[in-house]
């Protein structure tokens, strides 16, 4: 289907704008729980909080704008993109400060704050300004977005292995978000090292979606954990206990890398 037919609805642009707003938006009610451990004891652990609720609704104005006034949509996205970028690349210094910086080991590194966490701000940031800089319907556009779904599985493997390396990898199906995630990795990165065949994409986004089942499968038996934690109080146990959203990253990513994989079989291959 010639782009110009394309329903508004199935444009790749708007599609990651949807993307990128929808994670913004979720990221609030993540970064609350993940805040609640301490009880937000730092002042700056609101920053994030604020810019999750807050940044989807200019995304929406922008969005609303774009067709009359471009560069509005254009230069919200550029506000919000590099402000997306600064938080995450401060965060990850503030969490690692936590203890890494002062121990300096793999240990610290493991039971330090979540340091790869604040980096889904920067990957969204940069979707937002790749949105504005390169043309959605180019190969480069889908090879970009390619290559931010592959960053975002290459934190997830590491997210996995140091969150579960918390517990000693306890139950032997912790190791299974890490070998997914390896295996995503390896899929991911060879349309963009080689032109490959379509029948080979397909088998790639077959892949992705065995990835979002790791997912909700990990999401259930996180939640499972959780309701049958040790305190009265269910919202306690989902606080202190499994991270109950750490496992949807998958199928995000999965999201992502299908939108990529779609536009690059249209591009290559008609």
């Amino acid at each position: 289907m010639p782009v110009s037919d394309e329903p508004r609805w199935l444009r790749p642009g708007l599609l990651l704008e949807i993307f990128v707003l929808l994670n913004l938006g979720f990221l609030t009610f993540d970064i609350y729980l993940a805040h609640s451990v301490n009880g937000f004891r730092q002042r700056p652990e609101y920053i994030p909080l604020y810019f999750s609720a807050l940044a989807p609704i200019f995304i929406l104005a922008g969005l609303a704008f774009q067709g009359r006034m471009p560069w509005l949509w254009k230069a919200l996205g550029h506000v919000i993109g590099w402000s997306a970028i600064l938080i995450g690349l401060t965060f990850v210094v503030l969490h690692l400060d936590s203890s890494f910086f002062y121990e300096r080991t793999i240990r610290s590194l493991t039971y330090s704050a979540p340091f790869a966490a604040p980096l889904a701000y920067t990957g969204l940031g940069f979707l937002l300004l790749l949105n504005r800089l390169e043309e959605p319907n180019g190969e480069e556009w889908a090879r970009w977005v390619l290559f931010m779904a592959l960053g975002g599985f290459i934190g997830n493997f590491v997210f996995s292995l140091t969150d579960h390396a918390g517990n000693g990898f306890f139950d032997r199906l912790e190791w299974v978000p890490v070998v997914a995630s390896a295996i995503a990795v390896g899929f991911l990165l060879t349309p963009l090292l080689v032109r490959i065949s379509r029948g080979f994409l397909a088998l790639c986004a077959a892949v992705l979606l065995l990835e979002a089942g790791v997912g909700v499968w990990g999401f259930v038996l996180h939640a499972q954990r959780n309701l049958a934690g040790p305190s009265i109080h269910a919202f306690d146990n989902f606080i202190y206990g499994a991270p109950p959203l750490a496992p949807l990253l998958f199928p995000n990513l999965v999201a992502l890398g299908l939108l990529a994989l779609w536009r690059l079989s249209l591009i290559q291959h008609g």
